[in-house]
């Protein structure tokens, strides 16, 4: 692999470093309010604004509910920790590097066993069902990457997951878990969080051995492209909102 031009220090310290810091630390923690996390694994990694080469991403050890903008590690896609103390956990890099370097258009990458979309990835068939208004919004956005093979311990898994991506955003791990990848950590975050709402409410309709009644194809269709339009506007707010709720109440995730 060639080696990444390196941004110097000063180019670490900028005003959209730092928020790009806070704002990732933001997921995290409120991604651990919701049950979204699982012990000291699952990752999220956001590529350094200004940089196609460093990346952003929780260390090794440390639970969502612990991380804080600066425990941050700025790393590069040879596994060199730039910036920060400690290292990423070995999955953590094998994947999300590899996703960063192989899919440029995938500036956050959010990698979680959330319960109720991984549960869905464990089934036969489709994990997402077009029954419910919240499923629409990943209506020709998701794959399902079928081929489970293990940790992914090696760059040979990293790049074999990249490529099943293809250009969607939403990928069910099978029997894994789910990868969601965005422009921006507002997108991404917002996509992460109503993918699990709408994984949920399919789950316990099913848990009613009821038929689901789908959504008319038409009406699919329409629906998904409402709810593409617009600048993303919905999703930073959603960001925005979260970020009030972890001032007011754990304020420590901007340290």
């Amino acid at each position: 692999m060639p080696t990444p031009a390196i941004l110097s220090n000063s180019h670490l310290d900028t005003d959209a470093v730092r928020q790009a810091r806070v704002d990732l630390a933001a997921c995290f923690r409120m991604a651990h309010r919701l049950g979204l996390h699982e012990g000291i694994c699952n990752h999220f990694s956001a590529m350094v604004p200004g940089s196609d080469a460093l990346f952003l991403v929780n260390p090794y050890g440390w639970a969502f509910a612990e991380i804080t903008a600066s425990r941050l590690l700025v790393c590069d896609f040879n596994g060199q920790v730039v910036a920060g103390d400690g290292v990423p956990e070995a999955t953590a890099f094998f994947i999300h590097a590899r996703v960063h370097f192989n899919k440029p258009r995938a500036r956050v990458a959010l990698h979680t066993h959330m319960p109720n979309a991984t549960a869905l990835a464990m089934l036969e068939g489709p994990p997402l069902v077009w029954a419910g208004q919240t499923a629409l919004k990943f209506h020709g956005r998701l794959v399902v990457d079928d081929h489970y093979n293990g940790l992914a311990l090696d760059e040979q898994e990293g790049d074999r997951i990249a490529a099943s991506m293809g250009e969607a955003e939403i990928v069910f791990m099978r029997n894994h878990g789910v990868m969601v990848v965005g422009p921006d950590i507002a997108t991404a975050w917002d996509d992460l969080y109503y993918l699990e709402r709408a994984c949920e409410v399919q789950r316990l309709a099913q848990s009613t051995g009821r038929k689901l009644m789908e959504v008319a194809p038409e009406v699919i269709e329409h629906t998904a492209a409402q709810m593409r339009s617009g600048d993303g506007e919905a999703a930073r707010m959603h960001l925005e909102s979260v970020k009030r709720i972890l001032d007011r109440d754990e304020p420590d995730y901007r340290a």
